[in-house]
């Protein structure tokens, strides 16, 4: 479980690929900390084990079904990538609750400056649109950001200069790929409100008449 919140970017150095797994070499500062074998780093979103490190850079394997389903099945050796190690029990939450698990694939569609700060806008899939809100939580290659207007097809996020300058987003241009994970707190609603899921309402008496008369919908 990540937070969103990036702690560094690293570059690829190396891919290995063979027909069903491809493993990945990222030099980044994180690889000097206490890493320990086994644990989670999210690569542009994407949650993936460490299976080995040195002073400079760290490991992971890429299934197959995750290069089909994100981004990393486009990396190449020097590509940037965001970092973001697993969240501790003690930390604070300062972006949301991320799994690491992509939904979809989107495109960056237009990026206008307003001031030092950037509005970005990027392509909505529709298997993820109704979990995407103005004013609610969307990861973006691993970056918690809020979403600031809704269109049919596309949604727009402001990105200031902090977020600029520590993400990957500084450099992506226009029509470049991006993973993106719907607010999980969103599916669970819909899940639990799902008028086809009968011991679902049943049991919660949740419904989306429930959450439409207490001013959530």
């Amino acid at each position: 479980m990540f937070t969103g919140l990036i702690e560094a970017t690293g570059k690829v150095v190396n891919l290995e690929r063979s027909s069903k797994l491809c493993r990945l070499r990222i030099n980044s500062p994180l690889a000097q900390s206490d890493l320990k074998l086994g644990e989670s780093i999210a690569v542009n979103g994407v949650c993936l084990t460490l299976i080995s490190w040195d002073r400079s850079s760290f490991t992971a394997d890429v299934s197959s079904e995750t290069l089909e389903v994100s981004t990393l099945g486009k990396l190449r050796s020097g590509s940037l990538v965001n970092l973001e190690r697993a969240l501790r029990l003690c930390d604070r939450i300062g972006g949301h609750i991320v799994s690491g698990h992509v939904d979809a694939i989107g495109q960056l569609q237009s990026r206008i400056s307003e001031g030092e700060a950037q509005r970005l806008e990027f392509s909505l899939p529709a298997e993820i649109s109704r979990y995407v809100t103005p004013k609610g939580s969307i990861t973006i290659d691993g970056i918690s950001l809020t979403v600031n207007q809704v269109t049919e097809g596309s949604f727009f996020v402001m990105i200031i200069p902090h977020t600029l300058e520590m993400t990957t987003l500084k450099n992506m241009q226009v029509g470049g790929s991006v993973n993106l994970e719907s607010d999980i707190l969103a599916r669970y609603v819909e899940r639990l409100a799902n008028p086809g899921s009968e011991t679902a309402r049943n049991e919660t008496g949740i419904s989306l008449e429930f959450l439409a008369k207490n001013g959530f919908m």
